[in-house]
């Protein structure tokens, strides 16, 4: 069931603001072949959900300004499965927190997506307009190739028709397939994809990371966990270990220090060395 979240001021006029996808749907060229994870620099910045403390968490419009700005290498974003299968980008199970609308993201349909209007938060930077989170299908033919991503499944069921689109367009190297459970990584590595497997501080304390060597190419581990589990996991033959949530500079410097190899932030302006501007994607502006 789907309610209204009820609101006053500008913020409810733009929950009714009619907007319109332009620009290409179809991936644009990729000249010699798309990019792949072998471009990846030694350390590599991750925008978590875009980017959260600086854009509207997954949002085409966040996620095309962290693209642009070029302090990171890899886009972050979570995906969930509508009713009728449709694969959408949104983080938490429900509409409440993210947008102007309550109730199960599972309960709708395409159809029904179509009137989901994201609500920015006020503390953001800048000025940023409601949009319709996008789906999955727009976000790979938007940016796949062309910068890697990272797709968290958060429905395991939505993991074989992952595959599908992410084969369809050739970037089984260019995107990882993230989750909490170590079975799924397995699947999503047997599908031939690139696994990523992410792990609380509580979790790996208790793990031990080098099982899981032969089908993980990337652990996503929790900052605040202890030296020795950071250490443990750097030194498991996984070969990326890269750090989330990374907020502060003394977090990035403890990870990187530690070994880790990468930094999910949700400040990659903020926290990225050093930043490399990127192509413009098209001449029109992405519109939900």
């Amino acid at each position: 069931m789907v309610t209204w979240i009820a609101l006053t001021g500008l913020a409810s006029a733009a929950s009714v603001v009619s907007l319109t996808l332009t620009g290409p749907t179809n991936p644009l060229e990729w000249g010699a072949g798309p990019l792949t994870v072998g471009s990846l620099p030694h350390v590599t910045y991750v925008a978590h959900r875009g980017g959260a403390r600086e854009v509207p968490e997954n949002s085409m419009s966040g996620l095309m300004a962290a693209y642009r700005r070029g302090t990171a290498q890899v886009l972050d974003a979570d995906t969930r499965m509508l009713r009728d299968g449709t694969l959408v980008v949104l983080h938490d199970p429900t509409l409440n927190r993210t947008t102007f609308l309550g109730g199960e993201v599972r309960g709708l349909d395409v159809r029904e997506w179509q009137g989901v209007r994201l609500r920015p938060r006020a503390s953001l930077p800048g000025s940023w307009r409601s949009e319709r989170p996008p789906t999955v299908a727009e976000v790979l033919d938007r940016f796949g190739g062309r910068i890697v991503l990272m797709l968290e499944a958060k429905d395991p069921r939505s993991v074989s028709p992952l595959a599908g689109m992410i084969r369809a367009r050739g970037l089984t190297r260019s995107v990882f397939v993230n989750s909490n459970d170590p079975e799924v990584a397995r699947r999503v590595h047997r599908l031939g994809l690139l696994a990523q497997l992410w792990r609380s501080a509580a979790q790996l304390r208790r793990d031990r990371p080098e099982r899981w060597r032969s089908y993980v190419d990337l652990l996503d581990v929790d900052h605040r966990a202890r030296d020795a589990d950071l250490l443990r996991a750097v030194r498991s033959g996984i070969p990326r270990v890269w750090a989330h949530t990374v907020v502060t500079p003394a977090e990035r410097d403890r990870a990187l220090a530690l070994g880790c190899d990468g930094i999910i932030t949700d400040a990659p302006g903020r926290l990225a060395r050093r930043a490399a501007g990127r192509a413009h994607l098209g001449a029109s502006p992405w519109r939900a």
